[in-house]
């Protein structure tokens, strides 16, 4: 592949971070059109969406990814991206991170090239003018806290119903699905796993052992009722068989044409099938990611686990072929 004449690494990030909101407000583009308008060639930016593929919302999981349909980019040479909607939300700030862009950014003005330093002046004045830096020294920026970022506030509720073998009713939110759900669960303990701290519980709702992200969880109660099991003791979370609540295991089984879903996506295991196949397992974090992908794949991927979703799936698949009966078309 060829590359753009002058092309480096901020050119690229700056590239992608117009890319993305390009394309999705166009629906589909063709490759040529992307390339001409982003005065660059076909070869780099069909790069930066193969780049794409590894970027998203944490933690990284299948679900969080945004999605390039490779199949119509190497045959139609068009673009479609999906599940990158997050990026036309507006941008949220705390005010520890609006303070550490104005600090950084007046570090950078200082060192900046002549030609970068405008650039850099008018955002921080745009961003000192929304935070108040200047006068009332209050931040009036769009600072209101991320629902899934509550601060330490709701820890001291979860250490006490650890200590007192107590049921915690919560509000967790899932930022790959934009949902917030309510469910009962039996705290074991709490966890710090990098940066991040968890809490390790059993789920009434899952009925299993989740690991909840305690800055996701949104609210915290500590109820009278005795957790079910009393001797049960907090699981090791920091090995590397970690995932991040919500997530379930998917077996899929893949023939050879649908073998790049290994090189794609973070697969924890994989095993020789039958017939030239392969068996992969994805640790996915929703059932309408899993649907998408098999749509894309089929007829050459299968799934074997779990059951409900196969179930749910086949179903989805029935519902999409009625749509076309009546029609003179002929499944048999």
């Amino acid at each position: 592949m060829s590359t753009s004449t002058g092309d480096t690494a901020p050119d690229q990030v700056a590239r992608l971070l117009a890319l993305v909101p390009y394309l999705l407000a166009r629906g589909e583009v063709r490759l040529d059109d992307a390339a001409a308008h982003f005065g660059t060639d076909a070869d780099q930016i069909e790069r930066d969406l193969r780049l794409l593929f590894m970027t998203g919302l944490s933690p990284g999981l299948p679900g969080d990814l945004i999605e390039v349909d490779l199949e119509a980019l190497e045959g139609d040479r068009i673009i479609r991206v999906d599940n990158a909607d997050y990026l036309a939300r507006p941008v949220r700030f705390s005010p520890a991170e609006a303070t550490s862009l104005v600090v950084a950014l007046r570090t950078m003005q200082e060192a900046a090239p002549e030609e970068a330093r405008d650039v850099i002046a008018r955002t921080l004045a745009k961003l000192e003018e929304a935070a108040g830096q200047e006068g009332e020294g209050l931040l009036r920026l769009h600072v209101a806290p991320d629902p899934s970022q509550p601060g330490n506030d709701l820890l001291p509720v979860l250490e006490s119903a650890i200590a007192h073998g107590h049921q915690v009713e919560i509000t967790y939110y899932v930022p790959s699905r934009d949902q917030e759900s309510s469910r009962v669960v039996d705290p074991r303990g709490l966890a710090r796993v990098e940066d991040l701290v968890y809490l390790d519980a059993w789920c009434h709702t899952a009925q299993g052992d989740r690991a909840f992200r305690a800055d996701r969880i949104l609210a915290a109660t500590e109820l009278d009722t005795p957790v079910a099991d009393p001797g049960a003791r907090a699981r090791d979370l920091t090995g590397g068989w970690f995932a991040d609540a919500e997530t379930t295991t998917v077996t899929l089984r893949l023939s050879p044409p649908a073998r790049w879903v290994v090189e794609y996506y973070p697969v924890t295991a994989q095993r020789p099938g039958p017939d030239g196949t392969v068996d992969v397992d994805l640790e996915v974090a929703s059932e309408q990611w899993v649907q998408s992908l098999l749509f894309r794949l089929a007829p050459h991927a299968t799934l074997l686990a779990p059951a409900g979703y196969a179930d749910s799936f086949a179903a989805a698949a029935r519902e999409a072929l009625s749509l076309y009966e009546g029609d003179g078309v002929d499944f048999r």
